[in-house]
């Protein structure tokens, strides 16, 4: 029976209006600071591939939470959850406004990571359930509006605020607007996620740590000072507990992921096009405000200004799209999505020499539109093809693969950008695009 019979038409959309409100600020959080790097470089001292650790970081915190998040729905009444999530960022955030270290913002950015990685496949996993199977396209459609524009706005928003205030401005906005949704959550969350206690398995918890482990040997294999000795070390620890946490999910009776879900028919596919989508997306707005800063002398805020047409594309597109998937189907609306991206990396490898702002613009609008026709269709078509029962073990399972596949693709590119340049980083991702036109291609009607 539909959760929706505890809500009336207002109250449900209040409901999901704070629900969504608070997912874009916190999504804008994720991809904020990459026109802020240049800032916290000179502010700190710090080269680019340290700096990049609060992007990389926190998307690997978030991969640590993720998991946990079918277990907390089931074990926690839904509005106690999501206010606890807001407190903690808000905790979070206030920790970097007055940090004076790098270490302290790290920290800071860490306990941030932790609430959005509750959030993320939480909301999820709410609005498919309240959300009847043939409505599923369009309300994915505005989570993915949220999520995408969220993420491709993060630079434009910091942008400007860096060119009025400190970096310490950013995340003074991100407070008063978090305070405001928490003030209005005591009103319009309520509790309709069913309870379904079970025990928390403490010991996969653990082991998802080896995400960070291996991260780090990633992103360190080209720094001079680390001893390759100990980075074999603690990537051998990393693969070995990151192989037991795989072994403990499919062997136990009730898994921390439940990766047999893998199994199902597209389920398996779809998440691969959620990922190959995500890397290009995330990867787009730290490359990006690197390129304009870099190559083309842009300020901060015209280099954040210089996102606004791509992320204008993205969000008219996110709704289209998932009207588009109820219409005609996946299948059609992600290969439309996969070659609009592969066309935006073809030509930024074609016209390097001549790469210009207009050109670059251009070139983001193809990525990040593309974007709109594959992540959320993606995620929508892998939550069909589950029964509901294993719904928000699905939400799950997506959303940590697609945190890690977006975690290895910046700290990939990171690293092949200081040994290569722009223009394999360009190369690489068309690749990984036309792999998954391929992988789509495979997809089987429902």
């Amino acid at each position: 029976m539909s959760n929706q019979r505890y809500l009336s038409g207002t109250a449900l959309k209040l409901f999901t209006f704070t629900l969504l409100t608070g997912t874009f600020t916190m999504s804008i959080s994720q991809s904020a600071l990459s026109t802020a790097y240049p800032t916290l470089m000179a502010y700190f001292d710090l080269s680019a591939t340290t700096v990049q650790w609060l992007t990389t970081g926190f998307m690997l915190v978030m991969c640590v939470m993720m998991p946990i998040s079918p277990w907390l729905l089931n074990n926690i009444p839904f509005k106690r959850l999501y206010m606890g999530i807001l407190s903690l960022f808000t905790i979070g955030t206030l920790l970097i406004v007055f940090a004076n270290q790098f270490g302290w913002v790290l920290f800071g950015r860490a306990l941030e990571a932790i609430a959005v990685g509750v959030l993320f496949p939480s909301f999820q996993t709410v609005l498919l359930t309240i959300t009847a199977e043939n409505q599923r396209g369009q309300i994915m459609g505005l989570a993915g509006l949220v999520m995408g524009s969220a993420l491709a706005c993060g630079p434009i928003i910091s942008g400007i605020i860096l060119n009025y205030f400190s970096w310490r401005g950013l995340f003074i906005a991100f407070i008063l607007i978090i305070l405001t949704v928490l003030a209005t959550a005591n009103f319009t969350i309520s509790d309709i996620m069913p309870a379904k206690p079970y025990h928390l398995d403490g010991l996969s918890v653990l082991c998802t740590t080896g995400l960070i482990g291996l991260l780090y040997v990633i992103s360190s294999a080209n720094h001079p000072t680390i001893n390759p000795i100990g980075l074999w070390g603690i990537g051998l620890v990393s693969c070995l507990a990151l192989g037991y946490f795989v072994y403990r999910q499919l062997t136990q009776t009730t898994p921390l992921l439940n990766l047999h879900i893998l199994g199902y028919l597209n389920y398996d596919i779809a998440v691969g096009l959620t990922a190959i989508s995500y890397i290009s997306l995330i990867v787009t707005t730290v490359i990006y405000p690197l390129y304009f800063q870099a190559q083309l002398k842009l300020t901060p805020l015209l280099s954040g200004l210089a996102l606004v047409p791509a992320a204008v594309v993205l969000s008219l597109l996110n709704p289209l799209a998932g009207r588009l998937a109820d219409k005609i189907g996946f299948k059609p609306t992600l290969l439309v999505g996969l070659t609009m991206i592969s066309i935006g990396w073809l030509a930024l490898i074609g016209f390097y020499q001549w790469l210009s702002l207009p050109l670059m613009i251009l070139c983001a609008c193809f990525i990040e539109g593309g974007n709109a026709f594959v992540m959320m269709p993606a995620v929508t078509l892998g939550a069909n093809s589950l029964p509901d029962q294993v719904l928000a073990d699905g939400t799950a399972v997506t959303t940590t693969i697609r945190q890690i596949a977006g975690a290895l693709g910046v700290t990939l590119a990171t690293l092949l950008l200081s040994l290569a340049g722009y223009q394999v980083v360009f190369v690489s991702l068309l690749g990984l695009t036309l792999i998954g036109l391929g992988l789509a291609t495979q997809l089987h009607p429902k």
